[in-house]
């Protein structure tokens, strides 16, 4: 069985950009990724501002005049700042420009203002509470990189250049492919043996949530046939093609074979748990990810291998999950795979610890629901309570 991690590298470095440019509103950029080094086309701040209330003034003449000083103007911000008289203070005001002249700004609260003089706190120093011209962002600075997924912080940064369009990668078509006889879609009436369909919703949502378009293939029965002319009605709907069940040996299972009839399979058998039955592969050229049937192993094995693949097609950089580190709060003894346990973080104390769903078996879709995050253990790695784990929170 392949490693985790070697297996995400693999898929990241064989992964291609699947989709071309667009330009949408800003907008409508929320969660796409950019086609695109952006550039800033002005400096911010434009000008240097004040970074709180104050009096601006020149330092040097604050010394000369024993740190008393007239008033001689009033600027607001958005104001035009005309330059300082000689000798003089600025009543100025957070944001706004200041004039010529002036090196300091000192606080309201640390001044006192008597008859239209300013007794200026006599700790400033030269530069004091001035946001310089573009401390923000230079002009021609690259604020967003190619390959960016853009998140409110990139659209509030976008719209302080003026930017009205961004170009962006047009969102992948995924499929996702439901397999398996005992399926019933929700809303209809239960049978013997029959259970709802929960992993075509679930992956719609996922698929949705990294900005990608998802498209229903529906169901299939534990049929060959079957199986292999869906896959391939899907090959001309889709960027990139996901199956839920139906990869694994038993004699029912017909995807893999399916797949290895129309394409390819690369990666099969992954040392992951829960989820062990997973493939990679393509199909007529259209990548494929066939991830387990059990609810809470697609959940996982979704997040763990399938989301950095498809952030990677949809041309993001940083396509790898991100990971924080929490203290254990149970104790557990290693296995055979590398196991990603459904956990919830916790306050505890100054620390931030991590405690797991009693029941981790792979049907357990309750787990996900309950915890936030999922916790990395290691091949054979015993986890002792207060031990510092890596976990992805999803």
């Amino acid at each position: 069985m392949l490693a985790v991690d070697d297996v995400v590298e693999a898929l990241i470095q064989r992964s291609v950009v699947l989709c071309d440019s667009i330009s949408v509103s800003l907008e409508l950029s929320q969660n796409l990724v950019s086609a695109g080094d952006v550039r800033a086309s002005c400096n911010v701040p434009p000008a240097d501002n004040s970074a709180m209330d104050g009096y601006a003034f020149s330092l040097q003449d604050a010394v000369a005049a024993q740190f008393s000083l007239p008033i001689a103007q009033r600027i607001c911000a958005g104001a035009e700042a005309p330059p300082l008289i000689s000798g003089t203070a600025a009543r100025i005001f957070t944001g706004a420009e200041i004039p010529l002249g002036a090196d300091t700004v000192a606080i309201q609260e640390l001044c006192e203002e008597k008859l239209g003089v300013v007794h200026i706190d006599r700790s400033s120093v030269a530069g004091a509470n001035i946001r310089k011209c573009g401390q923000d962002v230079a002009f021609s600075d690259v604020i967003i990189p190619v390959g960016t997924k853009i998140k409110p912080a990139e659209m509030g940064l976008l719209a302080s250049q003026g930017c009205t369009n961004v170009s962006v990668y047009r969102p992948m078509k995924v499929g996702v492919l439901s397999t398996g006889d005992e399926l019933v879609e929700p809303g209809n009436t239960l049978g013997l043996g029959k259970i709802y369909n929960s992993n075509s919703l679930m992956l719609g949502g996922l698929i949705r949530d990294l900005g990608m378009e998802f498209v229903d293939l529906g169901c299939v029965k534990d049929k060959l046939n079957e199986t292999k002319d869906a896959l391939l009605k899907a090959c001309d709907e889709v960027d990139v093609i996901l199956t839920a069940g139906g990869v694994s040996v038993g004699e029912e299972d017909h995807v893999r074979s399916a797949v290895d009839e129309l394409g390819e399979i690369e990666f099969w058998k992954v040392a992951i748990k829960p989820g062990k039955p997973i493939a990679f592969g393509h199909i007529q050229g259209v990548p494929f990810v066939g991830l387990p049937g059990n609810p809470a192993s697609v959940f996982v094995t979704f997040v763990i291998l399938a989301r950095p693949f498809l952030m990677s097609c949809q041309g993001a950089k940083k396509a790898k999950s991100p990971m924080v580190q929490a203290k254990a709060l149970f104790n557990r003894a290693g296995e055979s795979r590398e196991v990603y346990l459904r956990g919830r973080l916790i306050a505890d104390g100054k620390n931030l610890g991590v405690e797991i769903y009693p029941n981790q078996s792979s049907g357990v879709l309750s787990s996900v629901s309950w915890g936030d995050v999922l916790v990395k253990q290691n091949i054979h790695q015993d986890i002792s309570f207060n031990d510092l784990l890596d976990v992805i929170v999803y």
